[in-house]
């Protein structure tokens, strides 16, 4: 068992865990990470779509009350139906853009200098964004509406671009549709179930022949460190965007993108 790769998975599985809810990219953030570690061999692209299902699985342990609740009452409830639908709605875009542009988008977006750069753009739009909106009344995210639904939705297109950030372009679309940043932030984390869900399974479908048993231990370790890692950032993230801004997470892009881009230039 090679215990360096075991290594490095720890530490990819802590920058996932860590970087997936918050909008600062967790792609972009993996992409500069297995640069650094010398982690880039055709099964690291498969191991950091996979990763994302520890953080995914995070998810559905805390909200587990939440999704329960909606997926018994999807047939008769209409405020679980209402839900699941706004889940659809958002979901598809992206969805749509991901099944026809995914191998090209990994074929010449996936790498630092592209990261970089997205991160600088999306510092500065995300600062740009909360600087101009005013604040918002809280809704519960039951009470979105449709249209609010497809600003999200589209806004995740953008995601597509490793350094962009999911999160941030669904939390930045939710604040542009008229949410709060609570419920915008909880709406990005229940949108990240089906849309990672889909791609990480399109990924090893597609992949699953540069894959072997070696690798099985390294696959595990990263979900493993997601999990745990997610499972804490979810609680501190959620605490902090009801008392705060995104403005520092703009900033905090910012600076990694232009120290990026002087790395690896």
């Amino acid at each position: 068992m090679d215990f360096y790769l075991l290594w490095v998975a720890f530490l990819l599985g802590i920058i996932e865990g860590v970087t997936e809810f918050l909008p600062v990219s967790s792609t972009g953030h993996l992409i500069i990470g297995a640069e650094l570690l010398g982690f880039t061999d055709p099964s690291s692209k498969v191991f950091e779509i996979f990763i994302q299902l520890g953080a995914i699985f995070a998810v559905v342990v805390e909200y587990r009350k939440k999704i329960l609740d909606t997926f018994i009452g999807i047939q008769t409830d209409k405020i679980a139906q209402a839900f699941t639908k706004n889940l659809i709605i958002a979901f598809i875009p992206a969805a749509i853009l991901g099944f026809f542009f995914h191998s090209l988008i990994k074929l010449y977006l996936f790498n630092p200098i592209v990261v970089g750069a997205a991160l600088i753009v999306g510092g500065i739009l995300m600062i740009i964004i909360e600087k101009k909106l005013p604040n918002r009344p809280k809704v519960d995210v039951d009470k979105i509406s449709n249209k609010q639904a497809l600003i999200v939705g589209i806004a995740q297109c953008f995601s597509l671009i490793p350094g962009i950030s999911r999160a941030a372009s669904t939390i930045m679309g939710g604040l542009i549709g008229g949410l709060d940043r609570k419920t915008a932030t909880e709406f990005s984390f229940f949108l990240a179930i089906p849309i990672i869900f889909a791609a990480s399974i399109f990924d090893l479908s597609s992949n699953i022949d540069v894959l072997s048993k070696s690798d099985i231990p390294v696959f595990v370790m990263g979900f493993i460190t997601a999990f745990f890692s997610s499972y804490l950032i979810i609680k501190i993230f959620i605490w902090f965007v009801a008392h705060n801004t995104f403005v520092v997470f703009g900033w905090y892009r910012i600076i990694v993108g232009c120290l990026t881009i002087y790395y690896f230039l």
